[in-house]
């Protein structure tokens, strides 16, 4: 199949860069041109699919680099995954896939899953049997026996333990790795959220394993100790990265350095519910934590955009509100939407497949009413989402915004 999408601008690299009255010309999954409209017309033949957004912006698909499929983002995800069988987890993971894509999601990073699922949720994706975003997933997160999300199934003890997960996680098809180095708030009856988990040696091993199987690890690290054991072993990115101890914080700007220096991304996992969160800890602990992103921003540390999906209110459906949080710490929308499609590709390991509007780039694409460039809500407004070039989302024939005009002929 073959489209024609043509806006009033077209982001087409970093920094805010933007074509206008531009167009992109999408032949089966890739995008075969980028350029002004008349060229790309001129180019794509009359047997090509159109749509026409002038009042709109079209650029590339957002990445979610943290999500948990497995959880429904309640009061009590932990305790609904527990109670439920294994149809109601499937068809509750098909439902968030779903509504990931219908906001502007085309790839998200999986960082926790329970029996596999995520690989045949992927799988079911892929072959066009259900909607959703292409899935980088991490499978079964290790953590140690009663350890942070031990619910999931990844407890190990030892060298054999850790050797054979990760194995059967990359049998599975995994694309990362996922470490639980510190503790974490969903595990109620777990180690301390600020609390190590695995001794550096252990994380060591971890990444020496995750590369022999050619993978990247993510490790999930509230504690320094943790943040600090962590990059000593090599991880490809940290999760959170609060800096906490026993007590209060214990942030060191040599680690901080470190992390810059080594390229070793930060994903914040700023939920949706960020403002809910800050309320519960506390106006000025809150900022004082939001004050450290920003801070590691500055000192050259690469941040991701991720939501959390999963945990408490954190939905799926709102990762326009978790961008939010880095406007809040005084970030351009040109910036964080960098966060949110190149940065977040080069991170894992998509870049030159993903993340730009460029030629033999996967066509994954967004177009919204509006220029998100001026205020980062205008990726509410969702007109048109593809993935590998299949439109989930079209604009409804007719009218739109400034008199917007599809051929694809079906009703939003």
């Amino acid at each position: 199949m073959r489209y024609v999408i043509a806006a009033g601008r077209v982001l087409t690299g970093p920094g805010g860069q933007v074509l206008r009255d531009g167009a992109v010309l999408v032949e089966q999954d890739r995008i075969a041109a980028v350029g002004p409209r008349t060229e790309v017309e001129a180019r794509a033949g009359e047997d090509a699919e159109r749509v026409d957004l002038p009042g709109g912006t079209l650029l590339p698909g957002l990445v979610d680099c943290h999500v948990h499929l497995v959880l429904d983002a309640g009061p009590d995800p932990v305790g609904a995954l527990e109670a439920a069988d294994e149809a109601e987890v499937w068809a509750g993971m098909a439902d968030r896939a779903a509504r990931l894509v219908r906001t502007g999601v085309t790839t998200v990073r999986d960082l926790g899953d329970r029996d596999g699922l995520v690989f045949r949720l992927r799988a079911a994706i892929a072959r066009g049997e259900l909607p959703g975003p292409r899935i980088l997933a991490a499978g079964t997160p290790l953590t140690p026996p009663g350890g942070h999300c031990h619910y999931l199934g990844g407890e190990v003890d030892g060298p054999g333990s850790i050797r054979e997960l990760i194995r059967r996680n990359a049998a599975r098809g995994a694309d990362v790795i996922k470490v639980m180095a510190t503790g974490g708030g969903l595990t109620k009856d777990g180690p301390a959220i600020w609390e190590s988990q695995f001794a550096p040696a252990e994380l060591g091993l971890v990444v020496r394993e995750a590369r022999a199987h050619g993978l990247p690890v993510a490790a999930h690290a509230h504690g320094t100790d943790g943040i600090a054991a962590a990059v000593a072993a090599g991880v490809d990115t940290v999760e959170h990265c609060t800096w906490m101890a026993r007590g209060g914080f214990d942030v060191r700007p040599e680690l901080v350095a470190e992390l810059a220096a080594r390229e070793i991304a930060v994903c914040p996992a700023a939920s949706p519910n960020w403002r809910g969160l800050a309320d519960r800890f506390g106006r000025e602990r809150a900022e004082e934590m939001f004050a450290r992103v920003r801070w590691m921003a500055e000192q050259g540390v690469r941040l991701l955009s991720g939501t959390d999906a999963g945990v408490p209110y954190a939905v799926f459906d709102d990762l326009v509100s978790s961008l939010g949080f880095y406007s809040h710490l005084g970030f351009p929308p040109a910036r964080v939407l960098d966060m949110a499609t190149v940065d977040a590709a080069r991170a894992l390991g998509l870049e030159g497949v993903t993340g730009r509007l460029a030629p033999g780039h996967r066509a994954d694409l967004l177009a919204v009413d509006g220029d998100p460039l001026t205020g980062l809500e205008a990726l509410r407004a969702v007109r048109l989402v593809m993935t590998a070039g299949h439109p989930h989302h079209p604009v409804p024939t007719g009218p739109y915004g400034t008199g917007a005009r599809s051929s694809l002929g079906v009703p939003e």
